[in-house]
Formats: C-alpha cells, structure tokens, sequence
C-alpha cells in the first residue's frame, strides 16, 4: 500500500515536471530541428548525414535543456498569473517544489554549458548569451508591451538558427521563411496575451491588451497577419517550393478566417482556441517542410 502511494507521488512529480518545462514543446521543437537540419539547412536531404552527426544531436540536446530551463523560469515568475488564467495545469505543477524546481533549473543550465561546449567555443557563447538572454526576457524584458512580445519570439525561434549557424546557410528563402515564422509566432504571442488578459490585468502585467486595450491589439494582430500574407506570396512567387506551396495557400485561407473570428471574439474562450488554431498552424507548418523538394 505505502508503495503504491509512493509510485503514485513520484508518478504525479513526474507528470508536473513535464508540465512545467513543457514536455510536449520540447518533444515537438526536437522533431522541428530534426526537419529544418534534413530538408532546409543541410541541402543534401540525407537522413543518415544528419542523424550521424554527433554535434547535430548536442545542439538538439543543448536546445532542449535550456528551452527547458526558460520555462522553469517562466513557471516561477509567473506562477501567481498563472494561478488566475490556468488554474488546474499550475496546480499540478505546485506538486514540486520551488527549490526542486530550481535544482532542475541549475542543472539543465548546466547540461545545455556542457554539451555546447563539446560543440566548439563559439557554440558555448551562443548558448550561454541564450541563457542570459532568457533570464533577462523572464526578469526584465517580459513586463513590456511589444517589446517583450518580440523579444519572446525571437527566444523562440533562436535554437532554429543554431542550426543554421552551423551549417552556414543564410540563403534569401531561409531568411523569408524565417521572417514568416516570425509573424505567425508573434501573432500567436498577442493572442495569447488577449486569452491571458484577466491575470495580468488582476496582477499589473503591463500586455498589449492591459496598457492600450482590445481593440488595438486586435489593429496589431491584423498589421502581422497582412504581413503574412505578403510574405506567404512572396514566397509561392520566388522559390521553388514542390508541394510545400500548398501549406501556403492553406495559410492565406487560415488567415482570413483568422481575422474574421478575431474581431468577432470577445471572452477568454473564443482567444484560447484563436490560439490553438495558430499552434496547429505552426505545427503543419513544420511538418510541411518535408514537401519541399518532394
């Protein structure tokens, strides 16, 4: 019986672990590596090259753990907001601690210092500048309007680049198709701001929605979306794409719809699934990458 009931506290420790650093983002930013490493920067479209280059695998590995640690910060900073706007996913993560939490942190930190430093120096720095980067995203930059929400995506889509630092790829289409990603993920983050609304509002988070209100967030979410449209020509019009143009055309339809639904919704509900609709997005749009020279 008593062992039975500590399997079951461990289970549950585990489960609010995985929570807490996002455990289903992680899985899915490793398998988006993996794509963008074989269909976009490596530009052989090898399999094996890719999955037997042991520093491809550390820098997975280096992304992981401090992307990982990021949202240890964020948990904690944030646990009283979270409280307000999710109250059954922040209970489950209070079943550990704030020194266990702050533990994992440390050392995830310090996995991510290791194997960056198995890579080469520069690999070091750029993870270590990462790490501060989100420290001061998580302390300081986060409590802006715009600013803070860019600054949260470019954190987002850095270990992206990681990759294609090391493979020295910086042609015209990686820049565009970045630039939409960009986009897509900062309207993502504004939405996410609107859903969230009650909790920084109740705590003095100053969001887009708290300090200039609704309706100009709505006016910011539509500027980014126009912009993605232009992108999203832009990129059916200069690049040879192969069967990924139809995730574009997917897209020019998803955003009109988008921003139909968007100047219509009003309650937390209708911005939570504006929101998942953008996850799903992003999700098909990594997975699309596998149709670019199909």
């Amino acid at each position: 019986m008593l062992f039975s009931k500590l399997n079951k506290n461990n289970l549950l420790k585990i489960f609010s672990l995985f929570s807490v650093v996002r455990g289903y983002n992680i899985l899915f930013i490793i398998l988006a590596q993996f794509i963008c490493a074989i269909f976009i920067f490596s530009q052989n479209l090898n399999l094996n090259l890719v999955l037997y280059d042991v520093n491809i695998w550390l820098i997975i590995f280096c992304s992981a753990f401090s992307i990982s640690a990021g949202y240890i910060v964020n948990s904690i900073y944030d646990a009283k907001k979270d409280l307000i706007n999710r109250p059954l996913k922040t209970t489950l993560e209070n079943q550990i601690s704030g020194k266990t939490k702050f533990t994992v942190y440390i050392l995830f930190n310090l996995l991510t210092l290791f194997f960056a430093s198995l890579i080469s120096v520069k690999a070091f720095l750029f993870f270590g500048i990462y790490i501060l980067a989100i420290i001061i995203y998580s302390i300081k930059i986060s409590k802006y309007p715009f600013v803070g929400n860019i600054f949260s995506v470019l954190l987002s889509v850095t270990p992206f680049f990681a990759i294609m630092l090391y493979y020295k790829n910086y042609s015209e289409e990686i820049i565009s198709h970045s630039i939409f990603l960009f986009f897509v993920v900062l309207t993502r983050e504004v939405v996410k701001d609107l859903e969230s609304f009650v909790g920084d509002f109740t705590l003095k988070y100053i969001t887009i929605p708290v300090k200039y209100g609704e309706r100009v967030s709505k006016w910011y979410i539509t500027l980014c979306s126009l912009f993605i449209l232009i992108l999203s020509a832009h990129i059916l019009n200069s690049y040879q794409i192969s069967l990924m143009k139809y995730y574009f055309y997917f897209t020019n339809l998803f955003y009109t719809g988008f921003l139909f639904f968007l100047w219509k919704s009003k309650s937390r509900i209708s911005y939570q699934k504006l929101h998942n609709s953008l996850k799903f997005l992003i999700i098909i749009g990594i997975l699309s990458i596998t149709l670019h020279d199909f």
